[in-house]
This record gives structure tokens, C-alpha cells and sequence, in this order.
């Protein structure tokens, strides 16, 4: 053989092995996920949408007597023994302390709070403190669109925090999903540990005509080849909530009313 033969049959076997080595890593990766993984997106996703219901039905309770009662205020939801519990108030000028103004705090029925004024402010040195920091700088570093949008906080391992930005409702029966983000904030709320982009662009679904009742709703996903739990959230803050399909590179997932994950297909 010349040593050109040799070479073009040294390239070919090279090209082959890479080949398999490729189509080895891409088996590796469309391996489905674990029933834990999927319920841990769940559990993610339905404490953000009790989060996005305490804050909102809170703001409400607190507004009724004055509606600028919390203007340019902060909120942060905590749950404790099934309940929900928002604090509403700043950071002080060190941020050293979250400074509470008012407390509103679950009823028997979920969308009810009982408010209470806290007169002088009370400096909050933990979890309150902590995690307006990690409000304060997840938007500072937030890019999104010229609209309105929500964060939650909820608690991740090791006393870190996660901080999510998505788009609210602005117009009945209208439910936006995408545009948001996940950070991960150091237990102290000072850091920045990780971004994660959960879906690029904003999609706004129309309402289903009159008399007609959708089965399903359906969206493509091609950031990561799992639901976000802000997929979870979307399907849970609909009324009626409506099962989501979410179609990855390698799997269609099923989103059921209840928030649980099923992998309906595996794509080949």
C-alpha cells in the first residue's frame, strides 16, 4: 500500500471512530430521565405556582384598605407548616436588613391572607433579607421584553435560592409562557452561582373559541431536552388548567392538570 493509501485508510478509520464515538454520546443523551428528575420538575413547578397565587392573593388583601399601601415595595413568599406567609417591605440602604412592613398570612382557604401592619418596621436579618437580595440582583441582571413580569423564590439545596423572572398575565384567559429565567443565588443572596435560560421568546396562546374545549395545549422546547418547570406552572395557573405536551429533541412529555411529568414518546 502508499503511504497515500495509508493515510486516506488512517483518515477513514479516524472519521468512523468519531462517527461512533458521536452517535455513542448523542444514545448516551437521549437516555430518558429518571422518574425523580421528573418529580422533582413537578414539585418545582407547583410550589411556583402556589408562590405566584400566595403572592397575588396577599397583594390583594394588603391593597384592599389602601391601594398604595405597598407601593414600590417588595414581596417574599415563605411556606411553613403548608402555609404561606408574605412579607412585604425594602431592603435598608446597606441591605443589611429586610425591613417589613406588613405580613399577610394564609387562611384556611388558600386565596385568603389575613394582613397585619408591623409598626415600626421589623429588620429582618434571615430568610426575608436573603432573599430580597437575591431578588434585587436576579433583575438587575434580567434582559427581558418591554412587559410586565412576576418573580418567586423558592428554596434549592444547600440553603441556596432560586429566583425565577416570567412574563405575567395581562389579559384574561390569555396564560404567556416562555421568556423567563431560573437563577441559582448563593445562600446569602449576594452571588449569582448560575443562569438558566428556561425558553427564549414569549408565546401568548389565544383562547379557545367559544364551546370549544381544547384537549391539550402543545409547545417545542429546544433548549434542553427536559420540561422546565415553568411548564409545570403554565399548565397549573390556567383556568381550567389544560395538560401541555412538550416536544424536546428526543421526547414529546405529557404535562397532566395535576402538574405530574410523563414521557408519551420517544423520538427516534
Amino acid at each position: 500500500m502508499t503511504g497515500f493509501g495509508r493515510s486516506l485508510g488512517v483518515f477513514c478509520a479516524i472519521c468512523l471512530f468519531t462517527a461512533i464515538c458521536a452517535a455513542s454520546a448523542n444514545a448516551q443523551k437521549a437516555e430518558p430521565p429518571s422518574v425523580q428528575e421528573l418529580m422533582a420538575i413537578s414539585e418545582r413547578g407547583i410550589l411556583l405556582n402556589e408562590y405566584d397565587q400566595a403572592a397575588w392573593h396577599a397583594s390583594d388583601a394588603v391593597q384592599t384598605a389602601n391601594p398604595k399601601t405597598i407601593e414600590g415595595q417588595r414581596w417574599v413568599a415563605k411556606k411553613e407548616n403548608d402555609k404561606w406567609t408574605v412579607a412585604f417591605g425594602k431592603l435598608n440602604a446597606e441591605k443589611t436588613a429586610f425591613e417589613i412592613h406588613y405580613e399577610a398570612v394564609q387562611q384556611t382557604k388558600p386565596q385568603e391572607f389575613s394582613v397585619k401592619e408591623i409598626t415600626p418596621p421589623e429588620a429582618d436579618k434571615s430568610f426575608y433579607l436573603f432573599a430580597a437580595r437575591a431578588i434585587e440582583i436576579a433583575l438587575a441582571d434580567f434582559r427581558g421584553e418591554k412587559r410586565p413580569y412576576n418573580y418567586a423564590v423558592l428554596p434549592a439545596s444547600r440553603n441556596q435560592l432560586y429566583i425565577y423572572i416570567y412574563p405575567a398575565q395581562t389579559k384574561p384567559r390569555i396564560y404567556p409562557l416562555g421568556g423567563d429565567v431560573r437563577y441559582l443565588i448563593s445562600a446569602d443572596g449576594m452571588k449569582i452561582l448560575e443562569k438558566r435560560l428556561l425558553h427564549k421568546s414569549t408565546i401568548e396562546p389565544p383562547p379557545p373559541d367559544k364551546g370549544r374545549k381544547p384537549a391539550a395545549g402543545f409547545h417545542s422546547h429546544v433548549l434542553s431536552d427536559l420540561p422546565e418547570d415553568t411548564d409545570v406552572f403554565h399548565v397549573l395557573t390556567q383556568d381550567p388548567r389544560l395538560p401541555e405536551y412538550v416536544g424536546t429533541q428526543h421526547f414529546v412529555y405529557k404535562i397532566l392538570s395535576d402538574g405530574t411529568i410523563t414521557v408519551e414518546k420517544e423520538k427516534k
